[in-house]
C-alpha cells in the first residue's frame, strides 16, 4: 500500500490531498432509494403516482419516501452534471460519493461526471443497510466480505477498473442486523490492511453510534479515521450523556475523525 500512503484515491486515480480543494464529504450523485419506499395513505395514491411537478412538490416534500420517482436519483445525470459545474465555478474542488452496494452505486457514471466537470470524486466501497443486502451478501463470511472491500479499493468496483477511495457509507439499521455486524467487522479488517477512511450510516436510535463503534473497535478499526454520519437527527451529543458512566462515550466521540452534523469545523482526512 506504499503507493497510496498519504494519497487520496479518486475515480480518476490517486492524488495529493492538497490538490482536492474545498470538499463535500457526504453526497449522493446517482442512486436509487427504493429500500426506503413507504406506501402513501390510500387517499393520496394518485398523487404518489404523478410525475414530479410544481403542483405536487409540497406533497413530495412532506412525503419524500412515498413518491417512487423521488427516490430515483439515477435518472438525473445531466442535472447532476450541471450542479457539479456550478459547484466547481463557485470554488468547489472535490466530493465524497457515499453510495454503496444496495442503493445502485454506479462508478462508471461517477468517472464520467469527474471527467466532464473537473470535480474530484471519491467513491465509497461496501454495503448499505441489511434490507438491501442480496442473499449472496448475507451468506458471506467476514473474510469474504473483507476481500470484497479490499478488491473494490485495490482493483475496482462493479466489474470495472474504477477504484473506490473510502469504505462507506456502511449502512446500519436499528437494531443492528447480523449481516450488518459482519460488514462492520469486515470494514475494520479491510481498514486495518489498507489504512483508508471509513464512513458509517448509523441506525435511528441514540445508542446506535456507540454500538457500531464498539463492534468496529473490537474488530480493530482505527477510530481516528472513522466518520459517524447523520448525528444531527438525534440528540446524541447532549451534555447529560457525558456524566458518570457515560465518560467512555464522550472519549469515543471525541476520538472519531468527524462527527458529521453537516456543520462540523473539524477537517476530514480522506487520505490513506
Amino acid at each position: 500500500m506504499s503507493s497510496l500512503s498519504g494519497k487520496v484515491q479518486t475515480v480518476l486515480g490517486p492524488m495529493e490531498p492538497s490538490k482536492l480543494g474545498r470538499t463535500l464529504t457526504h453526497e449522493h450523485l446517482t442512486m436509487t432509494f427504493d429500500c426506503c419506499y413507504y406506501p402513501p395513505p390510500p387517499c393520496h395514491e394518485a398523487t404518489s403516482q404523478e410525475p414530479i411537478m410544481m403542483k405536487n412538490l409540497f406533497w413530495i416534500q412532506k412525503n419524500p419516501y412515498s413518491h417512487k420517482e423521488n427516490l430515483w436519483l439515477n435518472q438525473e445525470t445531466e442535472a447532476v452534471r450541471e450542479e457539479l459545474l456550478y459547484f466547481k465555478a463557485k470554488g468547489g474542488g472535490a466530493l465524497v460519493e457515499n453510495t454503496t452496494v444496495g442503493i445502485s452505486r454506479d462508478v462508471k457514471t461517477l468517472k464520467w461526471l469527474a471527467e466532464e466537470t473537473g470535480v474530484h470524486i471519491i467513491s465509497g466501497a461496501g454495503f448499505y443497510v441489511e434490507a438491501t443486502h442480496s442473499p449472496e451478501t448475507r451468506a458471506m463470511s467476514v473474510e469474504q466480505l473483507t476481500d470484497v472491500l479490499i478488491n473494490e479499493i485495490l482493483h475496482g468496483a462493479d466489474g470495472t477498473s474504477i477504484k473506490c477511495g473510502v469504505i462507506g457509507e456502511i449502512g446500519c439499521s436499528w437494531p443492528l442486523a447480523e449481516s450488518e455486524r459482519k460488514v462492520l467487522q469486515a470494514t475494520a479488517h479491510a481498514q486495518a490492511q489498507l489504512g483508508c477512511p471509513v464512513i458509517i450510516h448509523p441506525g435511528r436510535n441514540p445508542s446506535a453510534p456507540f454500538q457500531i463503534i464498539r463492534v468496529l473497535q473490537e474488530a480493530g478499526v482505527d477510530i481516528s479515521k472513522t466518520v459517524m454520519s447523520h448525528i444531527d437527527r438525534f440528540k446524541v451529543l447532549k451534555p447529560t450523556w457525558f456524566c458518570g458512566k457515560e465518560t467512555d462515550r464522550q472519549r469515543i466521540m471525541e476520538n472519531l475523525a468527524v462527527i458529521d452534523k453537516r456543520l462540523s469545523s473539524k477537517p476530514m482526512d480522506m487520505s490513506f
